[in-house]
């Protein structure tokens, strides 16, 4: 992959679409009920520091990305070992975009199409874009993010506007305590989507501009999207209600089939599906890219080669789970060892950068 060959907006438009992602496939915090926006604005205020981490980092050695920079500061070994654990993390969220991307064609889409089927034809275009590179995948993010935006605001204006949203839903505030808001907060949400950034110290090097620019534009950037899908996981409740939404298997495709006017506008369930699978697959080939530069930069393989066998271990380990409900629960289990790559090894690598320039400068 060439170096500085992209520009902030576009990184800009890939990081929304990215935490758009899979995001919105979900209910966040649905065990805080009427209380989950308090959970997502204190997951999100923690994830703060998480990306003020990673752009430190970056900030730190703006020439090298994630790879590179374990290699360098870390010595071969352990720096190569630390290097394989990011690109198996990374191929194995992919997996899991990829299943959900199945998974919802499946249920709303294609309930004929073996699911088999659909999984293949998807890493098939992926590994298309992959092979490519990053900067093709930065390019089309940004025209295509005001057809993400523009749907989303349409159906949020609808529910509103047809009365849909019913703000008494929100109440009473803190019936439970703050002990649901917490559990839910930490370390589920933090975990994902917001510690998933780690992904972008991957990406950070390819971008031409300023690392200051660079690092403004990402934390207005992050602070309006934690509002965002703040406001569209509360929206889910205040349609639906705490407990139809909790136990709604797509609670915001649910959501926007209430959408209804006359005769006229109905089935407005295809504009989601169509926007939520913008989003998967461009988180989908975001997480394939990371892997797959990883794999290129450590063993010297072609990078084209690097995608495609990426691809093919995507594809194979989106079946680890036999069924979408085990998918869901293993989901969970997994979410508990990501402070692992999201905190403690970059956490880590700070560390062991700052003592080193310390040192260099003694």
């Amino acid at each position: 992959m060439n170096h500085h060959k992209t520009r902030t907006s576009e990184l800009a438009a890939c990081y929304i679409l990215f935490q758009v992602g899979s995001t919105t496939l979900f209910l966040m915090a649905p065990e805080a009920r009427q209380d989950a926006w308090m959970a997502m604005l204190a997951a999100a205020l923690a994830s703060f520091f998480l990306l003020m981490l990673y752009m430190a980092i970056y900030r730190a050695d703006p020439e090298r990305d994630l790879y590179a920079l374990f290699r360098s500061y870390w010595g071969k070994w352990i720096g190569n070992a630390a290097g394989f654990f990011f690109i198996g993390y990374f191929a194995y969220e992919a997996s899991r975009n990829l299943r959900d991307f199945g998974e919802v064609a499946v249920l709303v889409l294609l309930n004929k199409t073996p699911v088999s089927i659909i999984l293949l034809i998807v890493i098939l275009v992926v590994t298309n874009t992959v092979r490519l590179g990053a900067a093709v995948m930065f390019k089309f993010c940004l025209a295509i993010f005001p057809l993400m935006l523009t749907s989303y605001v349409l159906l949020i204006l609808m529910l509103v506007g047809l009365g849909e949203v019913r703000i008494d839903r929100m109440l009473p505030l803190l019936d439970n305590g703050w002990k649901p808001i917490l559990d839910a907060a930490f370390p589920e949400i933090v975990s994902f989507p917001f510690g998933q950034t780690v992904l972008f110290l991957v990406f950070f090097p390819l971008v031409a501009d300023s690392a200051r620019k660079i690092k403004r534009s990402m934390y207005i950037i992050y602070v309006a999207m934690a509002f965002v899908l703040t406001a569209l996981n509360q929206i889910i409740i205040l349609v639906l209600g705490p407990g139809i939404a909790a136990n709604s298997t797509l609670p915001l495709l649910q959501t926007v089939q209430l959408i209804q006017i006359g005769d006229i506008v109905e089935r407005m369930d295809v504009i989601f599906v169509l926007i939520l699978f913008i989003g998967l697959g461009t988180k989908l080939a975001a997480f394939c890219i990371g892997s797959a530069v990883g794999l290129h930069r450590l063993t010297r393989l072609n990078y084209k080669l690097s995608s495609f066998l990426i691809g093919a271990s995507v594809y194979a380990a989106s079946f680890f789970s036999p069924n979408y409900t085990h998918h869901i629960w293993m989901g969970k289990q997994v979410l508990n060892w990501d402070p692992l790559p999201q905190i403690a090894l970059p956490l880590l690598l700070f560390l062991v950068i700052w003592l080193k320039r310390k040192r260099s400068r003694d």
